[in-house]
């Protein structure tokens, strides 16, 4: 994911929070607790304490927030691009281009309604509504976010946003101090800067470019650090508007997040059938590379080769004793793949 920025000025970086921006995330853990374990005890409490009333509108337009995040959370949008960032959980394809209304165009009508009955009758149900009459459910959106805030966002924001405030004033006092490239690199290790400072990369399992130097628009990026939005760092950009970068902010007990080539090298590496039977000796204890080749009735220069693939990949740590060299599964980067795996070489 690329950010064009040449020719951008300091001054148009910008970092700030935002209350609706963190309520939207909020509603997204609620709706995705999986997603956010590290938040496990305020989901759990937050949502045993909503009332029915509240837990079964929150149900009724979940959508909006669990997959995609979308821009109902800005309200100054006209009736147009409201109903197109409602519908994006639909159309999220053509989102972001400028691709005709469905309150206008039969054939984007059509496809909306036809997408949406593809996820379900609640998707069918509020894409008709909102078709019909994109005022009224406008105000039915605000009114639930309203609710949200006086039964738990409100008391959520006041503990969240210091932490924020001070995040923001932090960065923006690296950006006045050593620059833009120190600034970026502090938000997460996943955006960089070029060395020709004309783009900010985001390092994500997604194509896509946008740029901060738009004529139509003006020149702008913002930055939004958030507490909820671990492990996700999310760029939003639509036609004619600046690109947004929500960015969780950094906590001592989160790690560092590996790269998207470092992760497809641990997946390839760990696709062949021999390497994963390696692991298991390997998770259990250190071994030689005669051991091994003798313990899996291979050679040993084939345990070597193995075992090259699994060391790029960061899986396998080597230690020297007197002459012999030792390797091991590295368990700590294993178990951030996923504990299926962890728990199928250890079984």
């Amino acid at each position: 994911m690329h950010i064009d920025i040449a020719g951008l000025p300091a001054d148009s970086v910008v970092f700030a929070t935002s209350p609706l921006a963190e309520l939207g995330l909020a509603l997204h853990a609620l709706s995705e607790p999986g997603h956010h374990p590290g938040l496990h005890g305020w989901t759990t409490a937050t949502a045993a304490a909503l009332e029915p009333d509240l837990a079964d509108r929150l149900l009724e337009a979940e959508f909006l927030w669990r997959n995609t995040f979308a821009d109902i959370f800005l309200d100054r949008l006209d009736d147009e691009r409201f109903v197109a960032a409602a519908t994006e959980f639909t159309c999220s394809s053509l989102y972001g281009s400028e691709a005709p209304s469905p309150l206008t165009d039969p054939a984007m009508r059509a496809r909306a309604l036809d997408m949406a009955t593809a996820r379900g009758p609640r998707q069918v149900e509020f894409t008709k509504r909102l078709l019909a009459d994109p005022v009224s459910v406008r105000g039915w959106i605000r009114r639930l976010l309203e609710d949200c805030d006086q039964a738990f966002f409100a008391d959520t924001w006041r503990r969240v946003s210091v932490q924020l405030v001070a995040d923001a004033r932090h960065k923006t006092e690296l950006l006045r101090r050593k620059g833009l490239a120190e600034a970026v690199g502090a938000v997460s290790s996943a955006v960089t800067l070029d060395e020709e400072r004309e783009r900010i990369s985001v390092d994500k399992l997604t194509e896509g470019r946008t740029t901060a130097v738009a004529p139509e628009v003006g020149l702008g990026i913002t930055l939004i650090p958030t507490s909820f939005g671990w492990p996700h760092l999310t760029v939003l950009h639509a036609h004619h508007w600046r690109p947004v970068i929500h960015y969780p902010v950094r906590l001592p007990d989160l790690p560092t997040p590996a790269s998207v080539e470092q992760l497809q090298r641990r997946m390839e590496a760990l696709a062949h059938p021999m390497r994963m039977r390696l692991c298991r000796n390997l998770a259990r204890s250190p071994y030689t590379t005669g051991e091994l080749a003798e313990s899996h009735s291979i050679t040993a220069p084939e345990v070597s080769r193995h075992l090259s693939v699994l060391k790029k990949a960061g899986l396998v740590t080597t230690r020297r004793r007197g002459r012999y060299v030792l390797h091991q599964l590295d368990l700590t980067v294993v178990a951030r793949l996923g504990s299926d795996f962890l728990e199928g070489v250890l079984r």
